[in-house]
């Protein structure tokens, strides 16, 4: 979508962040046996807003800066094991 507004005054940001610590996933993560709470959402929301100020596009936070230089093979991987296919 980025790339398709380019031309206009509409800007578009994506944000990859790491498991949040928020209810939204509790359900799955017991279901899942995570203990792993996650980051906490201030961290989350001060990291994209700086980013944000400097029209950084592409915002990676916390691990997800490792998981955004994936090669595609790995990206793939990844997305398969968090859907369990």
């Amino acid at each position: 979508m980025r790339h398709q507004l380019k031309d206009s005054p509409i800007k578009v940001f994506e944000v990859i962040p790491p498991i949040v610590d928020t209810e939204l996933d509790k359900g799955s993560r017991d279901g899942r046996g995570m203990s792993d709470r996650g980051i906490l959402p201030k961290l989350v929301a001060d990291e994209v807003f700086a980013a944000m100020e400097k029209n950084g596009f592409e915002i990676a936070v916390g691990m997800a800066k490792n998981r955004a230089s994936a090669s595609n093979e790995e990206r793939e991987h990844i997305f398969k094991r968090m859907n369990r296919e």
